[in-house]
């Protein structure tokens, strides 16, 4: 591998914007699992079906970090990471045990619409515990990837993180995420894709989100609360 100092280093806008979505869904999952009626089954498992997939993103997003970016932060990072990196790696651990905690619930309540508070609060604890984790690497972790980790190994932790989902639901997931992303990122993101997907892509997401956003919150336009 060349040295650090000749390749071009992490640009790490993109994950404030996959942060953004997984904040915001997470943090509407609790109150749309509350508005459903015990016993409306159909509109339980759309929800479901919802949590579902925000909870496989999830998943493909820290298994990536846990794989590709702590080993080489712990690497090349000295005494910075060791500051850090063991205390996101517990956090991801808590993460885990509260994700285990709503998924264990989520199969049962989908299809009998029954339990739904227990549901609702177990991701509650869920948003909680990932809020905290994301403003840490906000503040921590993305400052050391823009120092340690190159260009083509943060898109490589990207590529890492949709390889588990389907490909058919790849637009949508990307316009979860750009939903609150700024054009500039969003253009950044796919500034190594083929041409096609460069100009296809955001627009398909968008539409996509908006009529999934419509079907699962009741409008296209969610709040903003990706901050």
């Amino acid at each position: 591998m060349a040295p650090l100092a000749t390749q071009p280093m992490a640009d790490t806008r993109d994950m404030y914007m996959a942060h953004a979505g997984l904040r915001r869904e997470f943090r509407l999952l609790p109150d749309l699992i509350r508005s459903v009626q015990p016993g409306d089954s159909r509109r339980a498992e759309v929800v479901g079906a919802h949590a579902t997939l925000m909870c496989d993103v999830l998943h493909g997003h820290h298994e990536g970090e846990d794989l590709l970016l702590w080993p080489k932060l712990t690497e090349r990072g000295g005494a910075e990471a060791a500051a850090i990196v063991p205390t996101v790696e517990r956090q991801h651990q808590v993460i885990e045990e509260r994700y285990a905690e709503a998924v264990g619930l989520l199969g049962s309540w989908r299809s009998t619409a029954s339990g739904g508070e227990e549901l609702a609060e177990a991701f509650d604890a869920l948003a909680a515990v990932l809020d905290e984790h994301m403003a840490l690497e906000e503040k921590e972790i993305l400052p050391l990837a823009e120092k340690y980790v190159t260009a083509k190994e943060w898109h490589q932790l990207g590529e890492r993180g949709m390889e588990a989902l389907p490909k058919k639901i790849l637009p949508l997931v990307f316009g979860i995420a750009m939903y609150e992303g700024e054009p500039e990122v969003v253009k950044a993101v796919l500034a190594t894709a083929p041409l096609p997907v460069r100009l296809l892509v955001p627009a398909i997401g968008r539409r996509k989100y908006a009529a999934y956003a419509k079907r699962i919150h009741g409008t296209a336009t969610p709040p903003r609360i990706g901050a």
